[in-house]
């Protein structure tokens, strides 16, 4: 710092305007600069200035006239030429600062003389009062705003060294000001992104009623809202003149948003230092999280006494670095430069390097002033100091540059204050130039933790939740859950899986919906299949066995060609049981729609054909002797072939209008829980596809029914009617069963195994009721009583004719056999139906 004989006493001075100026330095030399300094602290109770300022007052004051001394000690730089000052105390106050700085415009006065007269008569002598040709200062941007305004107006040039506010970067206003610190836009934006490196999005603003305070933090909101990452919870603003309990008043504002932690200060000196006394009056120590501009810095006195409400603070100062030159202190001293020296000493050099290039401009080979110079043009020395000072090295070794508007490039240090073993200091954990690079692990937090602190209005969804954001506050949300089949598209959207996938475990995705089929292995395929196993055995052992005993009468007389299709349509029933538990391909598929109604028809075709020509023949007998029409064997195939062959036309026409296929269906097991859906891989026979394919089959069973009730009065002498009409009565029980069982399902997430097993069982059930009551008594006759499969004697035409109408008279004990029928050889048999019709065999008892 300066040599002892660098620093003049404050002293009182007087000055012509009368007033009495105190606190003021005046330095004589050939050419003036000006000085604004916050010595003192704003007075109270009616005083102009309070206490002394020890680090923003007396560290840049001395910063200024030890700059003075090495530039007058500099042969190189002003040769010849002695910079003096005339140096005031702003006392932290824009309008005593306004009414000091009219010391500098004093000699720019045109003084008005012609109505003062000296005692002799003489013309009175005029003392010439210095000229200041630039000001150094101020501190406060409010103070620099003020000052500003009357230096523009006699062009004089102002070079800042702290003030900050972005309001002084409207060159079309404050065209005479420049500065060697960058402005709070700059500022704003380095605080925003450390705010964001902290993952902070919740945070409060406190500013200092005026220009520095309230044009931070404007510019802090603004830069927040254009990055769209922090919201702000309460924005305070201090009075210039605050009232007692004003700052306990704040802090419970500030405590109103308990998420709100980090609280970002633009305020000056004193409001920090009473901020922080009255949060710790609440017993607020480490909950607040402060962040302080460059008014804090790395400044002890905010923090005097109150070391543990400033723990973890985040501070910021413009890049700078202490100045060693002749600094004498005790080894025991705990000073530490104050932040802005370094801008002082930068400044006072701005304006003496201007100098220098106009008088080298001016002056060409002269040393000392020149009558050029005399007086200093302001406008040309703004245009030196913007202009040409490009490459000008500061004192600490940065480069001092201007842009358009005066303002000086952004570099800031960042600092934390930090508390080790009860020793604290500011440490420097980053720097800002454009971008943020930040030491976080090396921040240490109150309490000693190194974990960052949150501040955030909610806390971050879970993986599968939405952001729900609060209206006005987009950093505050609600979290809702994607339910159902949605997922989470992105942090603020739900949506709808794809029809063939479902959600993953947590909702952030979606997966394809496993696919299934009724398994071989099922419990609800095992029945069916070994119901189908053990009809089918059944079915080719009566066929064998009819085929081994082809030409004995039990078998002439059952009809063996309508027996042989019946029994077809039988084996068919049981084998359609495993095209539908089979896995659904285009092949199986097709069979399924040939094969499912077929069986049944090939069946109900026979036996309608056998019931309608028990019918006809006594209906006849009851009108005439004659045989009806269409009895022979040849004639029952061609109907029975006429009616299965209408069950294959439709199918063929099924076939050319929607071809078959195998398709999965998403649908039918879409369960509300998405977990439990399942794709059912099946053919694209529909219930109402399925209705039509067996309708036939069905109408066919039901006519059926009708002519075994209209034949059950035939004598059993004479036929089968009353073995075919239980049947019948038996098949529609099933079938009657099945409909609600089947069609009761389609809201089941069993319906696939539900409805197949119910189909299957149904058609095997038909079958064997088929194949019990038709056929098993005539295997058991043959193989166990062969001495009844015999033929017997034959009875006339006339007898059958009696039969047909005087059905009472016949014992019904008559004709018994123990396969429970009674024989007709003219309603059985085909061989004797192609003899004559004059005589009818039968079986006696």
């Amino acid at each position: 710092m300066p040599s002892p004989g660098s620093l003049l006493p404050l002293k009182e001075s007087s000055f012509p305007l009368g007033h009495t100026h105190l606190n003021s330095i005046r330095i004589d030399g050939d050419i003036s600069l000006g000085g604004l300094f916050p010595v003192h602290a704003r007075g109270h109770d009616g005083k102009a200035c309070g206490e002394l300022k020890k680090e923003k007052g007396i560290h840049r004051l001395e910063a200024m006239l030890f700059a003075l001394d090495r530039i007058n000690n500099d042969h190189a730089l002003l040769p010849n030429i002695t910079l003096g000052a005339r140096i005031l105390d702003t006392c932290s106050r824009d309008t005593h600062a306004l009414e000091q700085s009219l010391t500098f415009v004093q000699a720019l006065i045109e003084k008005d003389g012609t109505d003062v007269k000296c005692l002799g008569g003489g013309a009175p002598i005029v003392t010439k009062q210095e000229r200041v040709v630039g000001v150094i200062g101020a501190s406060a941007s409010s103070v620099s705003i003020m000052v500003a305004n009357i230096l523009r107006l006699f062009k004089i040039p102002q070079v800042s060294y702290a003030s900050t506010a972005p309001e002084l970067s409207d060159n079309t206003r404050y065209d005479f000001f420049s500065r060697v610190v960058p402005p709070d836009t700059y500022q704003a934006q380095a605080m925003v992104d450390i705010v964001k490196a902290m993952r902070w999005n919740y945070v409060s603003t406190v500013a200092s009623e005026g220009s520095y305070g309230e044009s931070g933090v404007d510019a802090f909101i603004q830069r927040s809202r254009e990055e769209g990452s922090v919201c702000i919870a309460q924005s305070v603003k201090i009075p210039r003149e605050p009232k007692p309990g004003e700052f306990d008043k704040i802090i419970r504002r500030l405590r109103e948003n308990p998420n709100a932690r980090v609280v970002i200060l633009f305020a000056n000196e004193d409001d920090i230092r009473r901020l922080l006394h009255a949060a710790k009056k609440v017993n607020q120590t480490g909950h607040f999280l402060w962040v302080g501009s460059d008014s804090w810095g790395s400044k002890i006195s905010p923090i005097l006494q109150q070391e543990d409400m400033a723990e973890g603070a985040v501070t910021i100062l413009p890049k700078r670095q202490s100045i060693k030159d002749q600094e004498r202190i005790g080894k025991d001293s705990s000073y530490e430069q104050e932040g802005k020296v370094q801008f002082v000493i930068d400044a006072v050099y701005v304006m003496a390097h201007a100098l220098h290039k106009m008088h080298q401009d001016l002056c060409p080979g002269k040393v000392g002033m020149c009558p050029r110079m005399d007086p200093i043009n302001g406008t040309l020395l703004l245009k030196y100091i913007r202009d040409v000072l490009l490459n000008l090295t500061g004192i600490a070794g940065n480069p001092v540059l201007f842009n358009e508007n005066g303002d000086a490039p952004g570099r800031y240090e960042i600092y934390q204050y930090q508390i080790r073993n009860k020793t604290s200091e500011y440490k420097i954990i980053g720097h800002w130039a454009d971008q943020l690079y930040l030491n976080i692990r090396g921040m240490l937090w109150p309490g000693g933790v190194r974990q960052v602190p949150s501040s955030i209005c909610s806390l971050p969804c879970k993986p599968g939740e939405r952001k729900k954001t609060v209206k006005g506050i987009p950093c505050c949300w609600h979290c809702e859950r994607c339910d159902g089949y949605q997922y989470q598209a992105d942090l603020y959207t739900c949506k709808m899986c794809r029809f063939d996938l479902r959600p993953n475990a947590n909702h952030t995705g979606c997966q394809p919906i496993p696919i299934v089929k009724l398994e071989w292995s099922s419990p609800w395929a095992v029945f069916p299949v070994l119901l189908a196993i053990v009809g089918i055995m059944a079915t080719l052992f009566v066929v064998v066995t009819f085929v081994r005993y082809n030409d004995t009468p039990i078998v002439k007389a059952s009809g063996r060609e309508l027996s042989y299709v019946l029994l077809t349509g039988i084996f068919l029933c049981y084998a359609t049981t495993f095209l539908m538990i089979s896995a659904p391909d285009v092949g199986i598929c097709s069979l399924r729609r040939i094969f499912l109604g077929l069986g049944m028809s090939i069946s109900y075709a026979a036996l309608l054909t056998k019931t309608n020509r028990i019918y006809r023949i006594f209906e006849q007998g009851k009108m005439s002797v004659s045989a009806p029409r269409f009895i022979s064997p040849a004639s029952q195939l061609v109907i029975t072939f006429s009616l299965i062959s209408v069950e294959l036309l439709g199918v063929c026409v099924w076939f050319a209008v929607d071809p078959s296929q195998a398709l999965i269906d998403y649908e039918e097991q879409r369960t509300s829980d998405p977990t439990m859906a399942h794709g059912v891989l099946k053919c694209d026979i529909s219930d109402l596809s399925l209705i039509c394919l067996l309708g036939y089959s069905m109408l066919l069973m039901v006519t059926c029914t009708v002519y075994a009730i209209k034949t059950r009065g035939v004598p059993e002498t004479f036929n089968e009617a009353k073995p075919i009409g239980f049947t019948m009565y038996t098949t529609c029980i099933i079938w009657l069963a099945f409909i609600p069982i089947f069609f009761g399902t389609s809201q089941s997430a069993e319906k696939l195994y539900i409805q197949t097993t119910t189909l299957t069982i149904s058609v095997s059930l038909s079958a064997s009721v088929s194949l019990g009551l038709l056929y098993m008594p005539k295997v058991y006759v043959v193989l166990f009583h062969p001495e009844q499969n015999v033929p017997k004697r034959t009875r006339s035409l006339k007898a059958v004719v009696t039969a047909a109408t005087m059905p009472n008279k016949f014992n019904p004990k008559a004709g018994l056999r123990p396969n429970g029928e009674a024989k007709s050889e003219l309603c059985e048999s085909p061989e004797t139906q192609s003899k004559s019709l004059t005589t009818v065999p039968t079986h006696s008892t």
